[in-house]
């Protein structure tokens, strides 16, 4: 029998440059709430998404370790999140997407987004439907926002 996936939570956490501008961008732009603050992390939450934002620079320089398992990728760095692996290419490969309830309330964010000079790809219907567009945020992670 599986486990249950009852009481499961997902938090992202986004390695960021600077957390106040980080902080700023989904808390001012994307509508986000402050939950919790430390030193160095801060936690923001909208709806049921709850991001974990820390600075890069708290995680270590590079990891040397081999990749676990017999068919482990071969790569220049060890497994590990380090600053030399996010420079790399942060954010590769992953595509954050946030639902939202109403197609206007998605509109209405395109409009403050184009403001704030952070979309790569315009609001605009799918062909499966819904209407969507992307966006980057400063440190490079990449988002599409869409109506359910």
């Amino acid at each position: 029998m599986g486990a249950s996936i009852y009481g499961v939570r997902l938090r992202l956490e986004l390695f960021v440059d600077d957390l106040a501008v980080s902080e700023g961008f989904y808390t001012g732009l994307l509508g986000f709430e402050v939950v919790s603050r430390a030193a160095d992390y801060v936690s923001v939450r909208r709806g049921s998404v709850l991001f974990g934002l820390g600075p890069v620079s708290k995680l270590p320089a590079d990891d040397d370790r081999p990749w676990p398992g017999p068919h482990g990728p071969r790569r220049p760095f060890g497994p590990g999140f380090t600053r030399r692996r996010l420079a790399a290419d942060r954010g590769a490969g992953t595509e954050i997407v946030l639902e939202l309830d109403d197609v206007g309330e998605v509109a209405a964010l395109h409009d403050r987004c184009l403001a704030a000079d952070v979309v790569v790809d315009d609001l605009r219907q799918r062909p499966w439907g819904l209407w969507d567009f992307r966006i980057v945020d400063p440190d490079g992670y990449y988002l599409r926002l869409t109506h359910r």
